[in-house]
């Protein structure tokens, strides 16, 4: 099995070989076939010339004769190409050899073998006056004929093109390595890190830094993932470590009171009995909460949503806790907006229990003498609820996780009766009405839970 990079490197160079090479034919092809057109010219003017040349001996000598231009013969076999002389009755005057070109001990064509090619000739008039006097032939082996200069420029042209392409490679494959590196690096350091995560190695981080948008964000949020994986793992941890002691303190409780007991070292009288019956209260109490959180996870629940006053029903809440506010000296503020609309849709028992828990945690963790708050507020659409205590407040690595089941934050809050589930149901019941909850908290300042509600619209009434 290769690696990312390993195959990511293979498939960028692949790439690159593939178009350069395919570069570099299609430019050897335009620049073949731009030099071919150009020899082609030149031949054509070469005809042209030869045609003109020999209208002007006709000029001068009114006639054909076995010399009439034979000077041109040096320059043909020099040239590598056949020329014959016809009358205007295509009587051959004087002619060359066709056979005599390949044998011309002077011939420029070093590199080509005549016998590869087909001997090809094209007539051509001679004109004087508007009249055909006669015709020369032109043959050659080759469609194009080419000097040894030619054949040079051609194979110089072709090996800067060889040599382009082989640099173009090596360049290729060294961006293609930077650039696999690039992207490999944070992937393979994701791909670690996962796998350490996977066998539980919480503590693992991914250290590599990427310009790249989406590396970036994979390598952050493994880290995160790494970063709750370890909470959880803790949470986990301490869930277990809670529920054994919330179990266990009840039931030594009175595995050591009945021992006493029947070794006749407590006596057996109605106040015993009732601080027994006590713990076995506290125990069912335990496991009710743990049944009340099991139905609030299930996938379906039902509820009985209605639309209801939440100004109504935050006041009628309120009041139930008047007792409690007085016997812990706690001052207890309800401001609502006036003139506004605070009808929701919504199941009122359950959202009964949210302002429940909320209020009960406020006086829990609030000392004798502060404040707890509710401030109710609308919007054009949303309820806003804030329910706020100037209490002992919640440590800032607590707050993300102050919704998990059974999670009771520092030491200061664990000195406190409860079983970690209030705010745990609270978020439950506000996740089945599509509402959100927000916490703000400053460690001996106290804290502020804010709700945002759904708001039934007043054309909606």
């Amino acid at each position: 099995m290769q690696s990312i990079r390993k195959r990511l490197s293979i498939i960028i160079i692949l790439c690159s070989i593939i178009a350069v090479i395919l570069l570099g034919f299609l430019v050897n092809i335009t620049v073949n076939g731009t030099f071919n057109k150009y020899m082609v010219n030149i031949q054509n003017q070469r005809n042209n010339r030869i045609v003109d040349y020999f209208q002007q001996i006709y000029k001068r000598d009114k006639k054909w004769t076995m010399n009439s231009g034979k000077e041109m013969m040096h320059e043909a076999y020099m040239s590598n190409y056949c020329l014959t002389l016809l009358d205007r009755s295509k009587n051959v005057v004087w002619g060359m050899n066709p056979n005599d070109i390949g044998e011309n001990s002077h011939m420029m064509m070093q590199e080509i073998d005549r016998n590869r090619g087909v001997y090809t000739s094209k007539s051509f008039q001679i004109k004087h006056n508007g009249k055909i006097v006669g015709y020369v032939v032109i043959g050659q082996y080759f469609p194009i004929l080419l000097t040894q200069q030619d054949i040079n420029f051609k194979m110089s042209i072709n090996r800067s093109i060889i040599i382009s392409i082989m640099i173009a490679i090596i360049i290729a494959t060294i961006i293609s390595i930077i650039i696999s590196k690039q992207f490999s690096d944070p992937i393979k350091s994701v791909s670690n890190t996962s796998v350490k995560l996977s066998n539980g190695n919480y503590d693992s981080k991914s250290n590599i830094k990427s310009n790249i948008k989406e590396l970036d964000n994979l390598t952050r949020s493994i880290n995160i993932l790494g970063e709750k994986l370890k909470k959880q793992d803790q949470l986990r941890k301490r869930l277990v470590s809670d529920i054994s002691h919330e179990i266990r303190t009840p039931l030594n409780i009175l595995q050591n009171n009945l021992e006493a007991m029947i070794d006749g070292i407590f006596p057996v009288n109605e106040e015993r009995l009732n601080y027994l019956n006590d713990e076995v209260i506290r125990f069912g109490k335990l496991l009710n909460n743990l049944n009340v959180l099991k139905q609030f996870e299930k996938e379906k629940l039902n509820l009985n949503m209605r639309t209801i006053f939440l100004d109504k029903l935050v006041s009628s809440v309120s009041n139930k806790f008047s007792v409690d506010f007085k016997s812990k000296n706690i001052k207890f503020k309800l401001n609502i907006e006036k003139d506004k609309n605070f009808q929701i849709t919504g199941d009122e028992n359950k959202l009964k229990q949210v302002f429940i828990n909320l209020l009960t945690n406020a006086i829990k963790f609030t000392r004798s003498g502060g404040t707890v708050c509710i401030d109710l507020s609308s919007n054009k659409n949303k309820v806003i609820a804030k329910v706020r205590d100037n209490g002992i407040g919640i440590k800032k690595g607590d707050l993300p996780y102050i919704f998990e089941r059974l999670y009771r934050g520092d030491k200061s809050r664990n000195g406190t009766e409860g079983s970690g589930i209030g705010l745990t149901i609270v978020k439950k019941i506000l996740d089945l009405h599509s509402a959100d909850i927000d916490v703000e908290s400053t460690v001996g300042i106290g804290t502020l839970f804010t709700l945002y509600f759904n708001k039934i619209r007043d054309n909606m009434k």
